[in-house]
């Protein structure tokens, strides 16, 4: 299973399991482009531009199966130092979790996760985060988004091959996403919302933890919110659709209900996964921001 990544001489292949442990230096002959040969294998093993599992790479290895094997003969280029000339961008993130392969960090609002402009939690990244030790570390990177207005857990990847192994995560749906959400009007104390967006399948389950009375609104509730799939603003046009908005959500919100000045009530809670690399149960919790609080007591 061969991987391509956007720098052409950079290759990732993730190895299938194995019925007998076969050495890297016989099993690595011809997975990459441009490593055709058992000789010009051994030469990448020796000048450490191999690594498997983000760690160096050794003749003495064997693969059994579902390890990272990364090519990275650009390795001794500093992908992290910042051209002479440009910006730095100034950015206070809070740190929930880190370690050498990725991190969690607490998204702001009012900011976007990546993108061309300058002010992004992409650009602000490496100032916050303690550099990886490990021989395939590149920028830091976000591995999902989460929308401009809407705060909360944003998982990264600080290596080449965890950058890899998270997006298969989510891909194959083993990363368990939990939200918060303070929603308007009377609402079912807990259901499903099957509803395409975009034209596209998508499902979301809902529990109501709290319900107060609003002069404005009538009722507000605090809502955990469980996406089964990952369609763009896909809780946000579900919970309009069921007559329930995101409170401050001046998108989808409902003609007369959208409260300003506040931004809007939509935290990324919990996230939930095994780690790739040391394959620990990870669950990892950031409580809501204090205006959420203030609403239910």
């Amino acid at each position: 299973m061969l991987y391509q990544l956007k720098t052409p001489l950079i290759e990732t292949h993730i190895a299938p399991l194995q019925e007998i442990p076969i050495r890297l230096q016989e099993y690595g002959v011809g997975i990459f482009t441009t490593i055709a040969t058992k000789s010009a294998l051994k030469k990448a093993i020796k000048k450490k531009l191999l690594f498997v599992d983000g760690k160096i790479a050794t003749t003495a290895m064997f693969i059994k199966g579902n390890e990272v094997i990364t090519y990275n003969p650009e390795i001794a280029i500093n992908l992290s130092t910042p051209l002479k000339g440009k910006r730095k961008l100034l950015l206070n993130l809070e740190v929930v979790y880190e370690d050498d392969y990725l991190a969690i960090i607490n998204k702001p609002a009012g900011i976007l996760t990546s993108g061309n402009a300058f002010k992004t939690v992409a650009n602000g990244l490496q100032q916050n985060l303690k550099k990886s030790e490990l021989g395939d570390a590149v920028h830091p990177q976000p591995v999902h988004r989460l929308d401009y207005p809407t705060t909360g857990l944003l998982l990264v990847g600080k290596t080449t091959a965890s950058i890899l192994a998270l997006n298969k995560l989510f891909e194959n749906k083993e990363i368990s996403k939990t939200y918060l959400a303070v929603t308007i009007g009377d609402m079912q104390e807990n259901g499903s919302i099957d509803i395409k967006v975009d034209g596209k399948d998508a499902l979301s389950f809902y529990k109501v933890l709290a319900t107060v009375p609003s002069k404005r609104f009538g009722f507000l509730n605090l809502a955990q919110l469980s996406p089964e799939t990952g369609r763009r603003h896909q809780l946000r046009k579900h919970l309009t659709a069921i007559g329930n908005p995101v409170l401050g959500d001046a998108v989808y919100g409902m003609e007369g209900l959208v409260l300003k000045g506040k931004g809007m009530y939509l935290h990324a809670f919990s996230l939930e996964f095994t780690h790739p690399f040391t394959k620990e149960k990870m669950r990892v919790e950031k409580e809501c921001p204090e205006k959420f609080r203030k609403l239910f007591g």
